[in-house]
């Protein structure tokens, strides 16, 4: 895939930085939708009297629309164009979310998930793989930590509407499917680069899941982690006295951590060793999870240490972007994202559900999950055979 006009390597002329703006624009809308939806629908399912592990399941249902859509996502592309895809998953999402309060019985919310995921696949390979191919080696890291900056910010954005408007009525999917159609307008824009969908990439999936095992193994924890923590971190809080508001305000806190300390995190991966910097983030992401329980106990502490843990944890994501966008290509790159989108929908399976049932089992369920999570994929970067080669400059 390649924009439709070249760009010199640094140089950020019109069209490249309305493309960019339109791109990032459009991942960070698309995150808010979904961490608004995630919350909401868990905080619903709860009023109904379900428990952790049903609510689990039906989060599992986003990730079970990705796995379908997944190995036809750069068939379709090709077919009809990214933007098209882009804006017709827009439409899409719109639509699914209005259905919500419409259609309030349990199946159909199962059903409703599995469409937002499949949408969701969509926009989180395509804007990807779009931003990646604007880059170049002189901006890549700048230009992919301000795209993880931006989606995390629509991330933080979603729990702290929620927090405002409340879990009851029609209201929040309303603001959600609001979002999406202004993300369409950014995407109608007639200036940005429309990228051409290049000759496919040879091979199947396993064949990209080879060739970078790390980014897929991070593609899961993120994807594990991230359901999870916006599925149940409010919950949890609750669990441990604090009420609605004060829970969704630590999604809120932790992704602006997310957001804030990913451009220095993206300094760092132009100026470091990138496969130490991954070990680091990863250990200190793992043992920040263990200290839940005792942050949580001190509201004065727990805001600025789950700000400081979500810039960690993301950032391990980041890098792993620059690394992949530095060595992959064209129709191969958006084979590398195909793939990684297959792991984000396996990570986003198994998290809300293994997490829910870890709550159901303990009452520090959440953080028990997290840090074996993020510590497996520790322990499983320092012994893989492709690490080295992450260290290695552009």
């Amino acid at each position: 895939m390649a924009p439709e006009d070249s760009k010199a390597a640094g140089r950020f002329d019109r069209p490249r930085i309305l493309s960019l703006a339109a791109v990032i624009g459009t991942a960070a809308i698309f995150g808010l939708t979904y961490s608004l939806l995630a919350p909401l629908v868990a905080l619903n399912l709860a009023g109904r009297g379900l428990g952790e592990t049903m609510i689990g399941l039906n989060a599992a249902m986003h990730a079970v629309g990705v796995l379908l859509i997944a190995p036809f996502l750069p068939r379709l592309a090709a077919r009809f164009g990214v933007r098209a895809m882009i804006i017709l998953a827009l439409l899409l999402s719109a639509f699914l979310l209005l259905l919500f309060p419409v259609l309030p019985f349990l199946w159909a919310w199962f059903l409703l998930r599995l469409g937002i995921g499949a949408g969701a696949e969509v926009l989180f390979v395509l804007t990807e793989s779009w931003a990646s191919e604007l880059s170049d080696e002189a901006t890549r890291g700048r230009i992919m930590a301000t795209y993880v900056a931006m989606l995390s910010l629509g991330f933080a954005g979603g729990p702290m509407i929620l927090s405002i408007a409340g879990h009851d009525g029609m209201l929040p999917f309303l603001l959600g499917a609001a979002a999406a159609l202004l993300a369409l307008l950014l995407m109608a824009h007639p200036a940005i680069l429309s990228p051409k969908m290049g000759a496919r990439a040879h091979g199947n999936p396993l064949r990209f899941m080879r060739l970078a095992p790390v980014a897929m193994s991070t593609t899961a924890l993120n994807a594990a982690v991230e359901t999870a923590g916006l599925s149940f971190l409010a919950l949890y809080a609750m669990r441990l006295g604090w009420d609605e508001r004060g829970g969704t305000h630590l999604i809120t806190t932790l992704m602006l951590g997310a957001i804030l300390l990913q451009l220095p995190i993206g300094w760092l991966c132009d100026k470091m060793d990138r496969r130490r910097l991954m070990l680091w983030l990863g250990s200190a992401a793992t043992l920040g999870a263990l200290a839940w329980p005792f942050l949580l106990d001190m509201p004065w502490l727990a805001y600025p240490a789950l700000f400081l843990w979500g810039g960690i944890f993301v950032g391990i994501y980041t890098t792993m972007l620059v690394v992949v966008g530095a060595r992959f290509r064209g129709a191969e790159l958006v084979g590398i994202y195909t793939a990684m989108g297959l792991f984000w929908g396996a990570g986003a399976l198994l998290g809300p559900s293994l997490a829910g049932l870890a709550l159901d089992l303990t009452r520090h369920g959440l953080p028990v999950f997290v840090a074996l999570a993020c510590g497996a994929f520790t322990l499983f970067l320092l012994r893989s055979k492709e690490a080295p080669r992450l260290g290695e400059r552009d």
